[in-house]
């Protein structure tokens, strides 16, 4: 399917902005579009670099616009507004990423992906639809050498994967956000003594039914 119509984008307006207040959002109408033009570039684009599986209008909404805009509430509980340096690991088409950029113009949002073709389409995004707190950069989250205060991802990996391989981006006081489904009970008990998880919480996503949660951990003091 290509990109999303006028008419298409008008019939979605509806359903994100019922979604928006479900999650206790205040998002203004500006904000809300932008929403809604990333999801069309990300269906244009899909056509050529396949970002997503999910191709249906309706089940980008819910599978990516809401399920991605799940994570803000849990981030502004913990960021209470300040400006806040990000890192999304594995980002592939800006999920989360680009959605908390769109949303939060205080907080510095890095979309880091080993696939030069979709961390170029982060930077077409963030000139699309101006947003100078966006960027895009194609690297292994291995060798990243700036550090970020909220290292996230979303259905990336294991978590003792992903905090491993993100530890060096982690700044003094920063903490991992994981974006999983149902509790990963194993996962966690897989993770290494300095890795401390200090909250898991259930998402809910208007209009999906399926398991979400978020999984905060930070680096354990010596002395814990």
């Amino acid at each position: 399917m290509s990109g999303l119509r006028a008419s298409n984008r008008d019939a979605l307006a509806e359903p994100l902005g019922r979604g928006v207040v479900a999650l206790g959002l205040d998002l203004s109408e500006a904000a809300q579009q932008q929403l809604l033009a990333y999801m069309a570039m990300i269906q244009k684009w899909t056509r050529v670099y396949n970002l997503t599986a999910v191709r249906d209008p309706n089940e980008m909404l819910t599978h990516h616009l809401l399920d991605s805009l799940s994570a803000l509430p849990p981030l502004l509980r913990h960021t209470q507004g300040q400006s806040t340096r990000i890192l999304d690991v594995g980002s592939g088409g800006g999920l989360p990423g680009v959605v908390l950029a769109i949303c939060r113009p205080e907080v510095q949002v890095t979309c880091v992906d080993t696939v030069g073709k979709k961390a170029a389409f982060i930077q077409q995004v963030a000139a699309s639809l101006r947003l100078p707190n966006l960027r895009g950069l194609q690297a292994r989250v291995e060798s990243v050498q700036e550090e970020y205060d909220v290292i996230c991802s979303r259905a990336f990996a294991s978590l003792k994967d992903f905090t491993q391989w993100s530890q060096k981006a982690r700044s003094a006081q920063g903490v991992w956000m994981a974006m999983k489904g149902k509790r990963p009970d194993e996962e966690i008990a897989d993770l290494p003594a300095q890795v401390q998880v200090f909250h898991v919480e259930r998402l809910t996503v208007p209009g999906l039914d399926a398991e979400r949660c978020m999984v905060w951990m930070r680096h354990a003091l010596a002395s814990e």
